[in-house]
């Protein structure tokens, strides 16, 4: 249906919420503050005077791997999470499993009518640790069937752990997964393994090659900095390649390249495909080719003329996907951004929120490039082992060269997520004014499909002075900003997730964007890590500003121009769940009216179970 804003219906709120206090009330607020600190501290003290401090290091560290458990966050009260609140939380229509750990996607792909997804696994617990191999299949990449495990660890390489690997296809239909494990003797090596029956659309069974391991870490590389091999691409010698992440000298970045025949022996090239210093270790290294009119995917292997490479690397250190686009040397097997400023690892990132490890694959059955992504979680070990569950995969995005800047990837929810949409709402040119709060009545907004477009009305001149970036969150005003969507929020406004755009007037007289998401006031709940996301955006001179965002309950993810700047977040909140979520949308400028058109559709849940094996087709 569509609804024409009605102000008497809709009375916009001037919420306090979204205001900064005084300075006076900030210096007394402080004041209070650490009064209060000094007293919880004591207490502390006195309350662990014979109790010895040990300090917990996140699980996998001691195991030469990411840190890839959750914050410990073990000096915050924690939160009388009830089991309601743990159901809310789970998505209805991200993939997940059914219970315990998830991690990294691996070796996607596209087989005999079949998305195959695999996925690193805990079979045991909601906790990191005995990672296996999980494995599901779909007809669309939305509704998805679990399978058996397809790799566990059941040999000296890979005994503690069949860590991320990638899928190759070859030209006569043979599957190739390559994958690192970790050795008896706790170091790094990199396998091979493939279908017992390449003809089985469901590909149930794997097989591990009997000479594995098929790589080792070369001289110069610790055995702990040696992983995840990327899809292989055929270069213009027939001779197939791959690379994977590590690092020199401590804090150099680099990708190592490998040439192949046959996938079971291996020669590592000199030097390196690149490197960045500053950096420290890449791991889940993705390299693929982009057609520069941005109209097309390509094959992993393609080469020539109007071409690009994406270089991307899974910083260990800050646990973030950065990527750059440069040019691809096959011959010298060197990679070169377009602008050193903006390298891997100092420049753009794949996500700007709570996202990592991210890999694509080439979906031959629709010509498009496919990108998954993992979404972990920032609550506490106690409270996922509680509910039992823990880390979701993004929607599955395609990735397209932006060819209207040049320098942009673009990132967009796979068409099949519209499969869901269920009724509509479209709001036309809602105006909201300075410091104000808009309700917008829909009904249920806990799993949402939302087209925004803003356009400004500048009211008063910008200033140069104001603060960079996302600033601290939606509180932070500005001439033209922040202004945007609050997304589960509550009626009163005590938690609520902004999703909005912050223009800031630049010296030069331009505006430069950040889309941002503020997680500060997501969740009342004080054992959550909560922060505030974001990046600069391009907006081109003929553009509005627009927005794509998807809610599934606690998972949100955000489009701004088209995908240029993407970010996911992962929201606890306390009150504004089940029929108590509400949406709204609010301009904190100080300076500008804004103008807001929208178009919401209601999602329908995925089918997300076990394959039905007692039926004979799906």
């Amino acid at each position: 249906m569509e609804a024409s804003y009605d102000p008497e219906q809709n009375p916009p709120l001037h919420a306090p919420l979204l205001d900064r206090s005084s300075p006076r009330t900030r210096r007394f607020a402080a004041i209070f503050a650490c009064l209060v600190s000094l007293l919880l501290l004591l207490a502390l003290i006195i309350n662990q005077a014979q109790q010895p401090f040990e300090k917990v290091q996140p699980r996998g560290v001691a195991e030469g791997v990411s840190a890839k458990s959750n914050p410990s966050l073990l000096n915050q009260v924690p939160f009388n999470w009830t089991n309601a609140m743990f159901s809310w939380q789970r998505s209805a229509y991200h993939f997940q499993p059914q219970k315990n750990w998830m991690n990294d996607p691996n070796g996607p792909l596209y087989h005999k009518g079949w998305y195959h997804l695999f996925y690193q696994y805990n079979p045991y617990s909601a906790i990191w640790g005995n990672i296996t191999w999980g494995h599901a299949v779909s007809r669309d990449l939305i509704h998805w069937l679990y399978l058996p495990l397809a790799l566990v660890p059941d040999h000296w390489y890979d005994i503690k752990g069949v860590w991320t690997g990638s899928a190759t296809i070859l030209a006569d239909g043979q599957i190739i997964m390559l994958y690192t494990g970790e050795t008896n003797e706790s170091v790094q090596v990199q396998n091979l393994a493939y279908p017992a029956n390449v003809s089985d659309p469901l590909l149930l069974h794997w097989l591990k090659y009997p000479g594995n391991p098929v790589m080792v870490p070369p001289p110069g590389v610790k055995p702990d900095d040696f992983r995840d091999p990327t899809t292989a691409w055929l270069g213009p010698d027939g001779t197939w390649r791959l690379t994977m992440g590590s690092k020199f000298d401590t804090t150099i970045g680099i990708s190592l390249v490998y040439h192949t025949t046959n996938f079971r022996d291996y020669e590592l090239l000199d030097g390196v495909l690149h490197a960045v210093p500053g950096t420290g270790m890449w791991e889940c290294v993705d390299f693929y080719p982009v057609a520069i009119n941005g109209s097309v995917a390509l094959e992993t292997s393609s080469l020539g003329p109007g071409i690009k490479h994406v270089l991307k690397a899974s910083l260990d250190n800050t646990k973030v996907d950065h990527y750059a686009i440069g040019t691809y040397d096959p011959i010298t097997d060197k990679w070169t951004p377009d602008n050193p400023e903006e390298d891997v690892g100092i420049g753009l990132k794949v996500d700007y929120g709570r996202y990592y490890a991210s890999k694509t694959f080439f979906d031959q059955h629709k010509q498009r490039r496919v990108l998954w992504g993992w979404i972990n979680e920032t609550d506490t070990e106690t409270a996922d082992l509680k509910k039992g569950w823990a880390s979701l995969q993004t929607i599955p995005r395609t990735v397209l060269y932006d060819n209207k800047t040049g320098t942009n990837l673009l990132q967009w929810p796979v068409e099949e997520v519209e499969s869901l949409r269920l009724n509509s709402t479209m709001f036309k040119e809602v105006l909201v004014e300075p410091g104000s709060v808009v309700p917008l009545d829909i009904g249920t907004t806990t799993q949402l499909d939302i087209l925004a477009e803003f356009e400004i009305e500048p009211l008063i001149p910008s200033t140069t002075n104001e603060i960079d970036n996302c600033g601290d969150g939606a509180v932070d005003r500005s001439t033209y900003g922040p202004f945007g969507l609050l997304v589960i929020a509550d009626a009163s406004l005590s938690e609520l997730t902004p999703i909005y755009f912050r223009p800031l007037n630049a010296s030069d007289g331009s505006l430069k964007t950040y889309f941002c998401s503020d997680e500060t006031r997501s969740s009342k709940a004080s054992d959550v890590f909560k922060q505030v996301y974001g990046g600069k955006v391009p907006v081109l001179d003929d553009e509005n500003y627009n927005m794509r965002v998807l809610v599934d309950h606690s998972i949100v993810e955000s489009f701004a121009q088209g995908g240029r700047t993407v970010i996911s977040s992962r929201i606890y909140p306390t009150e504004a769940i089940y029929g108590a979520a509400r949406l709204f949308l609010f301009n904190n400028a100080t300076g500008v009216n804004v103008k807001a058109t929208l178009k919401i559709w209601e999602l329908n849940s995925a089918f997300i179970r076990p394959f039905p094996f007692e039926r004979d087709s799906v």
